[in-house]
């Protein structure tokens, strides 16, 4: 049996009972009372004294008979849910104690001398009790199972409901632009944050959307952020500097843009109440591996980016929640075009190279990477923004497929096929140490994400773009991320730098596998110098 103690729900069912077992001995009285006065059974005794005596009867039966009641009811487990009461032989406990409280009842009454209840009306107040009380018993019980089948439902609904009003961070990028037209094709609702460092060019075939807001402005800026996530439901976070050489360029604004940013990014969103939260990660978070590695392997960053979006993996994964539902996903080596072209991603520039240059330079050539479209890594951000949420919470993805699994040379080597008359050449020497083939069955069996590029098409789309004269001059340096920010000078720093994101950082070559995997099970560690 359980202590008693006196809670708000066990007051409720204590005063339910009062109301019941006196409500059974009314009606009991009042039921022999019409029985009496209708066959005048009672002919020496008027009606009006018949009723005062039943008054009477009840004034003085009905205190101890709720005390007796209650007594045995708490001690069958009534207010305390014992194991017995919360069995399947529910009923006859309550059978049980509502007979015994009467028989009690009863007992003493036939030594009292005050309390002279009628024998009849007993009889019908003890079945009473027993219909009502354990009538109210069951269907407290059906109604919560039906509440508790309700709210599975209503859980099941909310859980594979898709959002309707996105924000994207970083939205007018090489990932962003190609990512607003799906989601607006789709009728979503898309308010597009970001500071256009490279203008409005990239979204300019979805500017005039209705369905588009637009916000010119710094994702470092609190208040910016607080504003932007009013009223949405979903927040992709494609925000960051890119790349190995432009994140290099300045240290505290990498770390101040990667990982300071993401952080209060996503604190503002979860007190905001938007569970759903997408972010841009990336395979060079394995750095150099030999070996096919899945979203358990063990993580060997060379460079400050890598570095950097280990750290906001990590910040985002301790955040998660019932009610925040980070999702990561490592992009692979992306090529192709989007709204925004680049030039310094190795599938498009090897073949700008050939196209203008007529040579394709291979620096290496050994390296493995996993290659990915940009249209197809929007495509997986869809498909995350649109998966039950039980799919997708703290969940890690890496996003591309296991066919474009290429080598450096093969690449160069495949486009020097569609290209013959450039010159293929190969150089020993390469001082980029990433090396890495990805698995991507997990993003296929669980998201059910298939790429509709193929590296050859993808070498297509860039040999048709500078046919058709769309490229001038590949070299300039809005095609490079690196270049453009060297020579920006409206992109500044401002003083967001916490000490805890530096120690982080300077933390990770050095965390065990064992260390970070108690944290996260999909994020581990190895030694490894940064670039």
């Amino acid at each position: 049996m359980r202590s008693f103690r006196l809670t708000p729900q066990s007051l409720l069912r204590i005063i339910a009972d009062i109301a019941l077992v006196n409500a059974a001995l009314i009606i009991a009285l009042a039921v022999r009372y019409f029985y009496l006065i209708t066959f005048e059974l009672e002919e020496k005794i008027s009606h009006r004294e018949l009723l005062i005596n039943y008054t009477l009867a009840y004034r003085n039966s009905a205190w101890l008979l709720t005390i007796v009641c209650l007594f045995v009811f708490s001690l069958n487990g009534f207010y305390t849910y014992g194991r017995a009461y919360r069995g399947r032989y529910k009923a006859l406990i309550i059978i049980q104690a509502v007979s015994l409280s009467y028989l009690i009842f009863g007992f003493i009454q036939f030594f009292s001398e005050t309390l002279r209840l009628p024998r009849g009306a007993l009889i019908v107040a003890w079945g009473l009790s027993l219909v009502i009380i354990t009538a109210s018993r069951v269907w407290a019980l059906m109604w919560r199972n039906v509440v508790k089948i309700e709210n599975q439902v209503f859980e099941k609904d909310e859980e594979n409901k898709k959002p309707q009003h996105i924000l994207v961070i970083g939205g007018a990028g090489y990932i962003g632009s190609a990512l607003i037209p799906k989601l607006l094709e789709r009728g979503y609702r898309v308010r597009l944050l970001d500071v256009l460092l490279y203008g409005t060019e990239p979204i300019e075939s979805v500017k005039d959307n209705p369905n588009l807001e637009v916000v010119n402005a710094d994702f470092r800026h609190v208040d910016k952020i607080v504003e932007a996530m009013h009223g949405v439901d979903a927040v992709v976070h494609l925000g960051a500097i890119v790349g190995d050489p432009a994140c290099a360029l300045d240290h505290n604004l990498t770390v101040e843009i990667n990982l300071v940013a993401t952080r209060t990014i996503a604190e503002i969103a979860k007190g905001s109440k938007v569970n759903r939260f997408v972010f841009a990660s990336t395979c060079s978070v394995y750095g150099a591996n030999d070996v096919i590695l899945d979203e358990k392997s063990v993580l060997n960053p060379v460079s400050l980016y890598a570095r950097s979006k280990i750290a906001s993996e990590q910040v985002l994964t301790e955040m998660a929640s019932d009610t925040f539902s980070p999702t990561l996903l490592r992009f692979g080596t992306i090529y192709g075009f989007s709204g925004r072209s680049r030039f310094d991603l190795v599938v498009n520039l090897l073949t700008a190279q050939a196209m203008f240059d007529k040579k394709i330079t291979i620096m290496g050539g050994d390296q493995w990477r996993p290659f990915l479209h940009v249209d197809d890594a929007a495509l997986s951000i869809v498909k995350t923004l649109e998966a039950p949420l039980s799919l997708v919470h703290k969940e890690v993805f890496n996003v591309g497929s296991d066919s474009q699994n290429y080598k450096i040379s093969d690449v160069g080597e495949l486009i020097h096929k569609m290209i013959p008359d450039a010159e293929l050449i190969n150089k020993d020497f390469d001082s980029d140490r990433r090396n890495y083939r990805v698995n991507f069955s997990k993003i296929r069996n669980t998201l059910e994400f298939k790429t509709q590029w193929t590296l050859e098409k993808g070498i297509q789309q860039v040999i048709d773009a500078i046919d058709n004269g769309k490229i001038q001059d590949y070299r300039e340096a809005k095609y490079s991320n690196v270049k453009f920010l060297n020579e920006a000078s409206s992109y500044q720093r401002i003083p967001l730098m916490n000490g805890w994101a530096d120690e982080m950082l300077n933390k990770l070559p050095e965390d065990s596998a064992e260390k970070t995997e108690s944290a996260n099970p999909s994020i581990r560690f190895e030694s490894a110098n940064p670039a």
